[in-house]
């Protein structure tokens, strides 16, 4: 088997800086931690808020901390920080190797979904932003690596979609036609809910929008590890 990680994201319309952090972090006992904040509102401030919270996340992780552990101690620090006057929503997505699971950490009201071949599971049980209070805690789900396991986690810029058209993006809908049609790439998962969601706001994205998606596909090739990044520069 081999974990696929794929990302794709793009700013609120007219705005020069996301509000959404994304980094990719090794983890001490093997294996790789996805984190993936959204600072409150928009902008340079809300970068500033999701930039704090994942570098003290990866910081944690990097140390050998448990994920839901340094979920909790981001919250702990942007509440100090801005006395519960800002939040911060937050996605761990972590294959650990040691354990052979995939862990997944929300404080992110926003669900995530979980497909396994034509069956699509919503998980959105209510979850707290980081930064409300203290001791705050995550959503914390477990999976087991299997082939053809799927997870799509976004930033509320997906969930928030086409509301001021009156047209709610349908997440479940979208991701059960690219799955019954094909057996599609996480890339082209992820580009094609990003692209559905800037669609329903006419091209001019009410926010930030992110997708992440992994996906564990029979292994191919060798060894090597590898990843891609494509960033867009306008002159």
């Amino acid at each position: 088997m081999e974990l696929q990680i794929a990302v794709a994201k793009v700013n609120k319309y007219a705005v020069s800086e996301s509000g959404d952090t994304l980094e990719v972090v090794e983890r001490p006992t093997g294996g790789l931690s996805v984190v993936l904040a959204d600072g409150q509102t928009s902008g340079r401030g809300a970068k500033a808020v999701s930039m704090m919270v994942v570098r003290k996340v990866i910081g944690l992780i990097a140390e050998g901390v448990r994920d839901g552990a340094a979920a909790r101690a981001a919250s702990d620090a942007l509440f100090a920080d801005r006395a519960g006057k800002v939040t911060c929503t937050l996605n761990i997505a972590s294959v650990d190797l040691h354990s052979k699971t995939i862990v997944l950490t929300r404080n992110n009201p926003a669900p995530m979904y979980i497909c396994r071949g034509e069956e699509i599971d919503a998980h959105n049980e209510e979850s707290i932003s980081l930064g409300t209070s203290r001791n705050v805690r995550p959503i914390i789900t477990e999976l087991g690596i299997e082939p053809g396991l799927t997870v799509i986690i976004f930033s509320d810029g997906i969930s928030h979609a086409g509301e001021r058209r009156g047209q709610p993006f349908d997440v479940r809908q979208a991701l059960r036609s690219l799955m019954d049609d094909q057996d599609p790439s996480p890339q082209q998962i992820a580009d094609t809910l990003l692209a559905q969601a800037v669609q329903l706001d006419d091209n001019r994205p009410a926010d930030d929008v992110s997708v992440v998606v992994l996906k564990v596909t029979t292994r191919n090739g060798d060894d090597v590890r590898r990843m891609n990044v494509r960033l867009p520069i306008n002159a």
